[in-house]
């Protein structure tokens, strides 16, 4: 019998909850969230809703349980150390500790290790923490600019020069703002390009690439609006995208290997857990956007229902250091996730108000985000609430599955319709078409 301590009550942890459970092995569940998840209260053995910023009760919990090991989901408790708290009692994660998760946040950290290291991928920045020279790095840049926050800011943290930003005083208003919330603010070249998430089990020295997905972080169709945590994504039967070509992956792949290497020469630290690279394609090949320091939401949606392997042996096999000794096997398979979000998101959301879920149309994986259960029913809590997915040999019949249950949910929603559809993926294959035409 495995014991599994599971932290985070989102849509992500909903599906690790459910592949752990998968698992050929005799495996009980404990989950500890800061909210209740109707999906994993019905995995779980025990669930336990405390503060994911105070450890106090988390550590408490775990002292109680003695899980074999943990998993931790979400990216604030991995960034404040909660991997750190747990190893006080000699329990290991299959997440990794504060000072490497710096690779997420800590935007600067990142692209100075890139830098240091003669990695590729990186573009042309700066780390400002005060507002001199800013300006004179963006004259330098033109019109071609992007301006990041520094910490986490659950994928809002970076603004545009034409989508978000449209004058050199709209960017230094927010870099004025980035660096008196987190002391600095980086200033980039804007990359043009498709851009796909690889995400990889990584054990410190072994790098396992899962297979490649596209999220869509605008909130409505055409990619228009904000930037959301993520609206959906997909995945194709080959692993790729249809815009990808094998030494895109490739060159992916070496980036987060050569990363991973030098986080340990830098920290001495190995980087035990999931090591989530956004990448953009770009006439000058791939380069690299950011780091996450866990699994994507919605993109764990992609690939964790498709993994074969035992998620149990992988987990292990991450905090042993040993991801070169097993096979580690995903379904050929086309996966479409679509997210229904309460109205308003990602600016300035409906909170609290109920939500009826109909009959899911058969063949849909459906998955609880940001609700919480109570006595008389599903209430959503201002983020994204509610993951469909489709799962199929195409990426077209995956699509049209994941589409089927979106009319299910009857409340104050919306949600993304062009999510994995042939026109949208069109235009990334004209995209990269164009720029190596």
């Amino acid at each position: 019998m495995k014991k599994i301590l599971l932290v985070g009550n989102g849509a992500r942890e909903h599906v690790i909850a459910e592949t752990l459970k998968r698992s050929p092995q005799d495996v009980k569940l404990y989950a500890f969230g800061k909210a209740t998840n109707p999906g994993i209260l019905e995995l779980a053995e025990e669930y336990q809703v405390g503060s994911l910023s105070d450890f106090t009760e988390l550590k408490a919990f775990a002292a109680k349980i003695k899980p074999d090991f943990a998993i931790i989901g979400p990216d604030d408790p991995i960034a404040d150390g909660a991997g750190d708290a747990l190893l006080e009692y000699d329990i290991h994660c299959a997440s990794p500790l504060s000072i490497v998760a710096r690779l997420e946040s800590s935007k600067s950290f990142t692209r100075d290790l890139v830098a240091k290291y003669e990695i590729p991928g990186n573009p042309k920045f700066q780390v400002f923490y005060e507002e001199n020279g800013i300006l004179d790095f963006l004259r330098e840049l033109g019109d071609d600019y992007v301006v990041k926050a520094d910490g986490l800011a659950g994928g809002k943290g970076v603004k545009v020069a034409g989508d978000h930003l449209h004058s050199h005083d709209d960017a230094m208003e927010f870099a004025r703002e980035a660096i008196s919330k987190h002391g600095r603010a980086i200033v980039e070249e804007k990359l043009v390009g498709p851009e796909f998430s690889l995400m990889s089990f990584a054990d410190g020295k072994n790098i396992v690439d899962m297979p490649a997905v596209q999220d869509h972080k605008r909130a409505y169709d055409g990619d228009k609006g904000p930037n959301t945590g993520g609206m959906g994504s997909y995945s194709d039967a080959d692993h790729s995208l249809p815009f990808l070509k094998p030494e895109h992956i490739k060159e992916a792949h070496n980036i987060t290997q050569k990363t991973c290497e030098a986080l340990f020469k830098e920290t001495g630290v190995l980087f035990k857990g999931i090591m989530y690279g956004g990448f953009m394609v770009t006439k000058n090949g791939v380069r690299l956007i950011e780091y996450n320091a866990r699994f994507g939401d919605p993109e764990a949606m992609n690939v964790l229902p498709i993994l074969k392997t035992d998620f149990v042996e992988v987990c292990e096999a991450i905090i042993n250091g040993t991801l070169d000794r097993i096979n580690i096997e995903f379904e050929k398979k086309a996966t479409v996730c679509k997210y229904v979000v309460p109205e308003g998101y990602p600016d300035n959301p409906v909170k609290g108000e109920k939500i009826e879920i109909g009959e899911i149309p058969k063949g849909v994986k459906m998955y609880y985000s940001s609700v919480d259960k109570r006595e008389d029913g599903v209430y959503m809590s201002g983020s994204r609430a509610l993951a469909f997915v489709g799962i199929a040999d195409s990426l077209d019949e995956a699509e049209k599955i994941a589409a089927s249950a979106l009319g299910c949910v009857s409340g104050p929603v919306f949600y993304r319709n062009d999510i994995g559809t042939k026109e949208l993926i069109k235009q990334r294959i004209d995209m990269v078409d164009e720029m190596f035409g």
